[in-house]
């Protein structure tokens, strides 16, 4: 069988590992699962319950008679509070109030009398898979270790699905490999005593949105204050991005009220209109026990660059190989400056911002109060009046809206306004896409069309949740390979607790034609100097990613040279390599070529693996 490619292996900040009962079977398992390095924390038995990777300030345990409880990565929580709700429980369901109250972002594990319950978080960023391997169950946090001990291999359709742009809700959590079953995030896995038989359970549901701006400000500084000083409480150096963005802004500046030591970074834009740095110092100089560092932008890597050097352990395809140099380019020189941790502003435009789709419903609820908004959302967004309507008048149910999507992926791309108020963006398939491939992506869309039910029956609140599993599922793989560069990466705004703070104020309050970010803002504000609370534009990366195609495209030529994709007869490797010749044509710049050169890259990284001895 093959198992993954491990590279440089895990650093800090990279915890995973794989979750067994409490059975001799499962025990001899577990034992195909140990590799150098890796470390195992046991049942009461004495056999192996977690095995994997993980440091000793990622992980929190405690035991109270037949119950176990482990919360294993980033998380302030002590032993003594883990050891009084394992006195307390009874039933595993039980852990549903920790769960819910828990600050930081982790998995949460426990054992209770055999039986098993494993959940990640509600945000998506930690996700749980589960397999069944020599007749035991066996959860593990990446699907790829599950692959590897089942000796499969990925299924083409799956890959074909992974083709589509964008993949929807619910195709996205399938995993790419036969055999493997996805956890929702908003649920939990729990595996009977006999390891043989499992079920999935929610645990999570958003808040309803009823908090006014003013109400809700307060707790969103709360969460997001305890989210900032779960990284920073050990003091030591951290650094973070400071883009001049209100996101990145207002982490640095609450990470220097704690006891860290922070070190700012700037990355300047290289198009002329780009005020990104003028933003950063004003920030800056507010804040004077921070080191600011603004590194050259000309030195800054391109989108697409070093695309053929990939060797990252990936458990699926994503998009964000093609910033990845971009995202770790910095961090040696943070490590150089002693960081331990590096803070992101990713995920503020997911929490803090929210979908113009919520405006569907309100136009129904509190129609005069929709159409001014709507009128002002149609003059920033320069939408066109017949397209709202159609937007607005659909009133199709989330699996019929799938399953019409499967006959339309050769269209035209839609009208940003119908995309925006309705339940997405409906998946494209380009031309470069085989015909067999475009046949199993279609079977997929309609079958899972079905039984597809909406993350929220509220457009807007699907359209949040979907946009932050999108998000995160991008950022757990940029996380795996910051960790493995040095310096591991951390996103405070998608921790569960700010994710909810910021989902229980009324969307009418969250986003608007009349004002940017109103919600952080006015969490910010005391924190956060007024002047850097102004801004109310945000910095593109267009040209960048513009150039990087102009100036990579000999490395997008070599991708498609004996193309994995090609091979499984999922793309026209002719006409790929022909676009790689023309990147200038009209059309490339919405990135539509993204999600074909993930798969082609993840593909490529697959064969990289090592066999072991069966």
């Amino acid at each position: 069988m093959n198992e993954p490619h491990h590279g440089a292996g895990a650093g800090p900040g990279d915890a995973h590992f794989a979750v067994f009962p409490d059975r001799e079977d499962a025990a001899a398992v577990a034992r195909s699962f140990a590799r150098p390095g890796t470390r195992t924390l046991p049942h009461a038995s004495g056999r192996p319950w977690l095995v994997g990777s993980w440091h000793d300030d990622e992980i929190v345990t405690a035991r109270a008679g037949s119950a176990a409880v482990a919360v294993v990565g980033c998380c302030p929580a002590d032993a003594a509070r883990l050891h009084r709700h394992a006195a307390r429980m009874r039933d595993l369901t039980r852990l549903d109030v920790l769960a819910r109250t828990l600050p930081g972002s982790h998995h949460l594990v426990a054992a209770l009398d055999g039986r098993l319950r494993v959940q990640g978080t509600a945000s998506g960023l930690r996700l749980v898979f589960h397999a069944r391997i020599a007749g035991v169950h066996v959860a593990a946090t990446s699907a790829d270790v599950l692959a590897a001990a089942l000796g499969a291999d990925p299924d083409p359709r799956q890959v074909a699905v992974r083709l589509l742009w964008p993949v929807p809700h619910p195709l996205a959590e399938a995993p790419l490999w036969p055999g493997i079953t996805a956890v929702s995030p908003h649920d939990a896995l729990f595996v009977a005593a006999d390891g043989r038989s499992v079920r999935h359970a929610r645990w999570w549901t958003p808040p309803e949105p009823v908090r006014t701006l003013a109400d809700g400000a307060a707790d969103v500084r709360a969460a997001l204050t305890e989210a900032v000083d779960a990284r920073t409480r050990q003091g030591g150096v951290v650094s973070c991005d400071l883009s001049g963005g209100l996101d990145s802004t207002s982490l640095c500046f609450l990470a220097a009220r704690s006891p860290a030591k922070v070190v700012a970074s700037t990355w300047p834009g290289r198009d002329p209109a780009d005020t990104d740095l003028h933003w950063a110092r004003l920030a800056a100089r507010s804040l004077p026990e921070v080191e600011h560092v603004v590194w050259d932008a000309d030195a800054s890597p391109l989108v697409y660059q070093d695309l053929l050097g990939i060797d990252d352990l990936l458990d699926e395809p994503t998009i964000g190989v093609m910033d990845r140099s971009r995202v770790l380019h910095h961090l040696p020189g943070m490590a150089e400056r002693g960081s331990r941790l590096h803070l992101t502003g990713i995920g503020g435009d997911h929490v803090a911002w929210c979908s113009e789709a919520y405006y569907h419903r309100l136009a129904r609820t509190r129609p005069l109060f929709a159409l001014r908004q709507l009128r002002g959302f149609k003059a920033l967004w320069q939408w066109p009046l017949g397209a709202m309507g159609r937007a607005l008048a659909d009133t199709r149910p989330y699996g019929t809206w799938l399953a019409d999507a499967s006959r339309s992926l050769r269209d035209p791309l839609p009208a940003t306004a119908i995309t925006s108020l309705g339940w997405g963006m409906p998946p494209r398939l380009f031309d470069w896409v085989t015909p067999e491939a475009r046949e199993m992506a279609v079977g997929a869309l309609r079958e899972a069309a079905e039984s597809a039910v909406p993350l929220h029956p509220d457009r807007g609140l699907h359209a949040d949740l979907e946009q932050v599993h999108s998000c995160t599922r991008i950022i757990r793989q940029w996380d795996r390979m910051a960790a493995r560069a040095g310096v591991p990466m951390a996103s405070p705004f998608l921790d569960d607790r700010v994710m909810e703070a910021c989902f229980a104020v009324r969307p009418e309050d969250r986003v608007t034609p009349w004002q940017y970010k109103p919600l952080l803002t006015a969490a910010m504000r005391g924190i956060v100097p007024d002047a850097c609370l102004r801004r109310t534009t945000k910095a593109a990366a267009s040209m960048d990613a513009a150039n990087g195609l102009r100036e990579h495209r000999g490395d997008l030529l070599a991708l498609w040279e004996d193309s994995r994709l090609e091979r499984l007869g999922l793309v026209d490797g002719e006409a790929l390599r022909r676009l790689a010749q023309r990147p200038s044509t009209p059309g490339l710049h919405h990135g539509i070529l993204y999600p074909t050169i993930a798969a082609e890259v993840w593909l490529r990284g697959l064969a990289r693996a090592t066999p072991a001895p069966s």
